[in-house]
């Protein structure tokens, strides 16, 4: 699971306990002017099939980055329904996809630190 941190202009992604060892990083740090996107994530969607690092156990988790033709994704979830999709331009990752505790509550934030 992800915690987000909003300030003006950037969003913090903190990765929490035993996933930090899993997606093999703690921290994530984006602009919010690269958000093109933010909905709740689909359940079967599936990370792209080069792991570079990162764990993978299929219907199970997805934890690391992952890259594809032409995209680097980060992703942290457990496939149970609470994970949120960022879609990015510019910047590190073309995609994020991560657990959180509140998937409306945060995307109702995202929303409104975007159109900011």
């Amino acid at each position: 699971m992800v915690e987000l941190e909003l300030d003006e202009s950037t969003v913090t992604l903190n990765v929490l306990g035993g996933h930090r060892i899993l997606a093999l990083r703690g921290q994530l740090t984006l602009d919010v002017a690269d958000i093109e996107a933010i909905t709740p994530a689909e359940v079967d969607l599936r990370p792209p099939w080069v792991r570079a690092p990162g764990t993978f156990f299929p219907g199970v988790i997805a934890a690391g980055t992952y890259r594809g033709k032409g995209r680097k994704e980060f992703w942290d979830t457990t496939f149970t329904g609470r994970a949120i999709r960022i879609d990015l331009a510019g910047g590190e990752y073309t995609r994020l996809v991560v657990d959180v505790a509140d998937p409306e509550a945060e995307l109702d934030k995202l929303t409104a630190a975007v159109a900011a």
